[in-house]
């Protein structure tokens, strides 16, 4: 009986990218790496720069050893999900939506156009009160 792999979106994968908690990407698989991190010869900071995107460039940048390249597969936990895009979709508005923005501005401009409106008539009254006096 074949065993089940468990697949992971990128937005699941990205989310375990801290010390306590350190997964990778490398080539569509996914590998918990948490327990590893003190151990690795790059440090754990390189693992954990590589968190939260494939990091299968890096991987292979590093030229890593047969004897890694096994000993990665012992933390192996699951595949990336590839059906599900890798970034989400954006929402796109409607012509509905950006009228209703358009009446909304319209209808606040004639609500507030008074404001304007008495601020150049307070200058003029001033401005003939100041010219009468001379």
């Amino acid at each position: 009986m074949p065993t089940l792999t468990k697949l992971y979106t990128i937005q699941e994968i990205s989310h375990h990218n801290t010390q306590e908690d350190c997964w990778i990407l490398i080539d569509n698989k996914v590998y918990d790496v948490t327990k590893y991190l003190d151990e690795h010869p790059g440090g754990d900071d390189v693992v954990l720069a590589a968190t939260a995107k494939d990091a299968t460039d890096e991987f292979e940048d590093a030229g890593h050893s047969e004897s890694a390249m096994e000993l990665l597969e012992s933390f192996c936990i699951g595949e990336l999900d590839t059906s599900s895009p890798a970034i989400p979709e954006l929402e796109i508005s409607s012509k509905k939506q950006s009228s209703d923005y358009a009446w909304k501005l319209t209808d606040l401009t004639k609500h507030y156009w008074a404001v304007p409106v008495v601020a150049v008539g307070i200058s003029v009254v001033l401005g003939f009160l100041y010219m009468r006096k001379k």
